[in-house]
């Protein structure tokens, strides 16, 4: 198979990026696509891959993942009754048609504009990770309209130009609002898939030229379905290794790490 020479390499960087990001989720309880945006384009990259639409590609693959992970989650926080339905099914509408145009809109801009608009929020979240307090808040209860739609629609589409879930965005918006953490984190599961379902069937319908080996739309099938299978196997060894060790310090330096990756997407912008 003439792609087979350019397969094999990418599909040994895809396992580790898959455990990684695996590891790091379930350690310190971040989404999988703020790791996964930023590896698959440096690792595509390096192998020559992708072409002008490289970003399109990373977002629209991580978007993938989330489709899978998100329902899993849901589901796990769901049996706990951990999920706030109700907080769900009102932000829903809002979150999918925004995550709708967010899709929309990065289909049609350049590949580094998405890289500037990536690297610009995850290095807010890297800070938000290193310096924000448990005790901040904007009110004491969810949002009622229209903050709650101003709110929903920030987060949805955001979250598909940069091919995450709900968490990055999510968990900390709930929090600022006095929502229990562990209740935000598994209703943030919910945001995940509300946004990555609308978000993954505008990008299957993306044609991109000079794609990686088996991409369909703008989704990467080899990444998809690597990630997907060594997350499975490497996030309950991150999930142990939380109840083992302090995670605060560890997501301190998660967050130096990912506001330097952040920079570092946003200098190759600038050709620095």
């Amino acid at each position: 198979m003439p792609e087979l020479a350019s397969l094999l390499p990418m599909l040994a960087v895809l396992l580790v990026i898959g455990a990684f990001a695996g590891v790091v989720g379930g350690l310190l309880g971040v989404g999988g696509g703020i790791v996964l945006v930023p590896a698959f384009f440096y690792a595509f990259s390096h192998l020559g891959l992708g072409g002008d639409q490289i970003m399109q590609v990373c977002v629209a693959t991580s978007m993938a993942t989330i489709v899978i992970t998100s329902l899993r989650s849901v589901s796990a926080h769901h049996k706990r009754g951990a999920v706030d339905w109700a907080v769900l099914k009102a932000w829903s509408p809002t979150l999918a048609v925004s995550a709708a145009v967010g899709t929309f809109v990065a289909s049609r801009v350049p590949s580094a504009t998405l890289q500037v608009v990536f690297g610009t929020l995850a290095g807010l979240a890297g800070l938000w990770m290193a310096f924000g307090r448990d005790d901040w808040r904007l009110g004491t209860q969810m949002p009622v309209q229209p903050t709650r739609s101003a709110l929903a629609g920030g987060v949805g589409f955001f979250s598909a130009m940069m091919g995450i879930g709900g968490g990055t965005f999510g968990v900390p918006l709930m929090t600022l609002y006095a929502m229990p953490i562990h209740r935000a984190v598994a209703t943030a599961s919910g945001f995940g898939v509300v946004i990555a379902v609308p978000s993954v069937i505008g990008f299957l319908l993306l044609p991109v030229t000079d794609a990686p080996p088996w991409t369909v739309g703008a989704v990467n099938l080899p990444a998809f379905l690597v990630v997907i299978g060594t997350t499975l196997l490497t996030t309950p060894l991150g999930v142990r290794l939380a109840h083992a060790m302090n995670p605060k310090p560890l997501k301190r330096a998660f967050a130096v790490f990912l506001t330097l990756v952040a920079l570092n997407m946003l200098r190759k912008v600038l050709g620095w």
